[in-house]
């Protein structure tokens, strides 16, 4: 009988599977059409996130390869940034190197179609998934529209490196599942490759992901274990040993393939890390992201308080309403809801013991494994995972496990939609029916007693009353579709599917939180008419020469202004990324956001703009929201010169300025750690002297000026000319990194660290070419060695 066929969690059946793909797949298509239509058709836009970093991310990476340039280094934010080794900047993602072969410089639209696609790929990846289990089609495509445009798949779609690495994860299921079960090493190095893609968007998904995918891969070949069997019941897998042996080989060539692409990635990001502003996060830091319990009635009713409004309204923890949780996420990173049929099938399956089945009980308790871990200091467990599960303590938001609780919840609940609409034998008891309805209502009462508890019942009321009615339904259509299995099979399932479409299409459709105008975030379209950007963008045109290359700044414009400098090809002093180079971030007090008047805090060595590193950096002019003595206090009057009021900002002109590169004539020693600490130091000269950390032996007589020009200036190829007839220092005053290498006449040369933050090298007299280049690879496999070596050194 049907009910008596347990495939393993993983693997597939070698039978032909009783339904056709193309159909379902074209259903599907068309529903993820219907559902995604607000942002395919360009009405609205991913808003947050998705368009303050990953939108100029995508084009940076675009732009770089229709010009010919590498894309390792950004020279259009923090002054310097190096993109290759970056989690978050999208070049190793395939949906986006995809888009940027395409598209030179994407639109929004262009940006959100890709993220969406990639979405669409992993929910018929689900399908896919069913299909090789032997599971009802309707099951799979509740699952797949329950993962798609649920929990936090909707709500933090703005997240876009965690919406494309938990889009793989089914991908590598499906051919994890092949692999194992037809011992292919094909379909094993494919779900290396894919699992290689997830890992290289290096944030929590993924890490997690990859923790999962080993216990379910563990649990798969365990003697005796639930994932053992393809049909336990007429005993058809050959035993343990035989599982084993025949899903070594695709295994080991996954792991192989996968290790190859991840390798010298990961090796970057592991070592920009240590010299970032963050190299690890803290036990306090990393809990201050979990997951609130009260958060839990979401799956409820997502908007109960009000997540998908302005966040003045938002009442939920934390905000201004629920203080004292000491939490800091966003007012969307707690919604977890994935629709009401799922979330009911999901307790019937649950009540009715049909979750602890051998064929899905790893997948239920990886759901109480995230669920467990999103809680984050709410529970013990995470503090012993914090200190004991390596990786763990690199990323600050456990909540980031919504993603993954929202995947293995869908995955249930299709399950469950399976066996209610392929085993007509199977009739849940009436008390798993009781408890079913009583833990809703349970769930709606808690919810109304908060607002209660807050003086909220007046804005929790709507959501509630409309979410009751959501789940009456669910509840009529599911009862509908069990009673029309036997005779009308296909509206049984479309009943389903469609309950399911319609509600999170109306539940988890456009709002605040996923979904903004578009003209909002109008500055960040290739060619924008942006008055701000346009004077900006004239003004660097006009003073752009073979010696100079001006900086600019935009700060206090809006959380989605800061990357614009990479959509516009400035290059800023600031910019918007969690993660930056902690030299800088001390030298010039940049920090993870710019959006605000307020965010701009001065360092020592960066006390003003009116400042010997502001003139060094060629920070020449600063757009600023507000006038400009708001945000630094220690300017006089005539520091910096008023030259243009736009609708934006008001923009500044720093004088002083110095020019990009420069040929120094002496060079002093000067301990740069005491500068960073005590804000002096710097030349009073610095066209003539430049301060290295070991400068060698000055000669007494004077030396003849020299000259330095820009021949040629691309992300991570920098050349220049130089002339002196006594020789000198080349100094470029572009972000110093290990990774940069420098040439003179084709010869390597010494790079050398200048005034704190920049690059120079020393040249002998006479004319020569000094060539820069940053060598990523290069640099991380010296790197490497040079630990390697230190290790077997003692």
């Amino acid at each position: 009988m049907a009910s008596e066929r347990r495939p393993a969690a993983l693997i597939d059946h070698d039978t032909e599977s009783d339904w056709p793909l193309l159909p379902v797949a074209l259903l599907l298509a068309v529903l993820w059409l219907a559902l995604g239509w607000p942002w395919l058709s360009g009405q609205v836009t991913i808003p947050w996130d998705a368009k303050a970093h990953f939108q100029p991310q995508a084009q940076f990476l675009a732009q770089s390869i229709a010009r010919g340039e590498t894309p390792y280094w950004n020279p259009f934010v923090f002054s310097g940034h190096p993109q290759i080794a970056d989690p978050q900047s999208l070049i190793f993602s395939p949906p986006f190197l995809a888009l940027a072969l395409i598209d030179g410089n994407p639109s929004l639209r262009a940006v959100d179609t890709a993220v969406l696609v990639t979405v669409l790929l992993g929910a018929l990846a689900v399908v896919v998934w069913f299909r090789d289990r032997g599971w009802h089609w309707a099951g799979g495509l509740v699952a797949a529209i329950a993962f798609a445009f649920g929990a936090s798949m909707a709500w933090r779609i703005q997240h876009t490196g965690q919406v494309v690495s938990l889009a793989y994860l089914p991908m590598v299921l499906v051919l994890l599942g092949r692999a194992m079960a037809r011992g292919s090493l094909w379909y094993g190095i494919a779900a290396g490759i894919v699992a290689a893609f997830m890992v290289l968007g290096r944030d929590q998904i993924a890490l997690l992901s990859v923790y999962l995918l080993i216990v379910l891969v563990v649990w798969e070949i365990v003697p005796g274990g639930a994932l053992t069997t393809r049909d336990t019941a007429s005993g058809s897998d050959g035993g343990a040993r035989s599982r084993l042996r025949n899903s070594l080989g695709p295994l080991a060539a996954g792991a192989i393939a996968g290790a190859l692409l991840i390798a010298l990635p990961v090796a970057m990001t592991a070592l920009i890390a240590e010299q970032s502003n963050r190299p690890d996060i803290d036990l306090v830091g990393a809990g201050r992201g979990s997951l609130h319990p009260a958060l839990l009635v979401t799956a409820l009713s997502p908007d109960v308080f009000g997540a998908s409004g302005p966040m003045a309204d938002y009442w939920g923890p934390p905000s201004f309403t629920w203080r004292g949780t000491d939490l800091f996420i966003a007012q969307n990173m707690g919604v977890l809801y994935f629709g009401a049929v799922p979330l009911l099938l999901l307790l019937v399956g649950l009540f009715t013991g049909t979750l602890w089945r051998r064929e899905v009980a790893a997948l239920t308790l990886s759901l109480a494994a995230m669920l467990v871990y999103a809680l984050g200091w709410y529970t013990p467990v995470f503090a012993a995972l914090h200190a004991h599960l390596p990786g763990v303590d690199f990323y600050r938001r456990p909540a980031d496990a919504t993603f993954l609780i929202g995947f293995f919840a869908a995955l249930l609940a299709g399950y469950v939609a399976h066996r209610l609409l392929a085993e007509p034998l199977w009739q849940p008891p009436r008390l798993a029916l009781w408890l079913t309805g009583l833990t809703v209502a349970a769930g709606f009462a808690a919810a109304a007693g908060i607002a209660i508890h807050f003086g909220k019942l007046d804005m929790a009321t709507r959501p509630l009353v409309v979410s009751l009615a959501i789940f009456a339904a669910a509840a009529i259509t599911i009862a509908l579709a069990r009673r029309n299995e036997p005779l009308r099979p296909v509206l049984a399932g479309v009943l389903l599917v469609a309950a399911t479409a319609g509600d999170l299409a109306w539940s988890n459709g456009p709002g605040g939180a996923s979904a903004l105008p578009t003209p909002y975030y109008e500055v960040l379209e290739p060619g924008s008419a942006n008055e701000t950007i346009v004077t900006l963008r004239r003004l660097v045109d006009a003073g752009q020469s073979e010696t100079r290359r001006d900086r600019v700044e935009l700060i206090g414009l809006g959380f989605h202004w800061p990357n614009a400098s990479m959509t516009h090809r400035l290059e800023n002093t600031l910019g918007y990324n969690p993660v930056r180079l902690d030299l800088y971030s001390r030298a010039v007090g940049a920090g993870d956001v710019a959006g605000s008047p307020q965010d701009r805090r001065f360092s020592a060595l960066f006390p003003s703009y009116r400042s010997p590193l502001a003139d060094h950096l060629g920070l020449r002019y600063i757009a600023s929201s507000v006038p400009i003595a708001d945000i630094d206090k220690a300017l006089a009057p005539g520091d910096l010169k008023l030259v243009a009021r736009t609708a934006d900002a008001f923009i500044y002109e720093n004088p002083r300025a110095l020019p990009r590169v420069l040929y120094a004539q002496y060079a002093q020693t000067m301990d740069f750690a005491w500068m960073l600490e005590n804000g002096s130091g710097f030349s009073t000269a610095p066209d003539k002297v430049v301060l290295l950390e070991q400068a060698p032996p000055q000669k007494r007589s004077a030396s003849r000026d020299g000259s330095a020009r820009i021949l040629s200036y691309a992300n991570s190829e920098v050349v220049i000319e130089a002339k002196g007839e006594d020789g000198g220092w080349v100094v470029l005053n572009d972000i110093w990194h290990p990774w940069w290498s420098v040439t003179v006449d084709d010869r390597p040369a010494e790079l050398l660290r200048a005034n704190v933050l920049f690059r120079a090298v020393a040249v002998p007299p006479g004319e020569h070419v000094v060539r820069f280049t940053f060598r990523p690879f290069a640099g991380t496999l010296k790197a490497i060695a040079a630990r390697l070596r230190g290790a077997s050194g003692r």
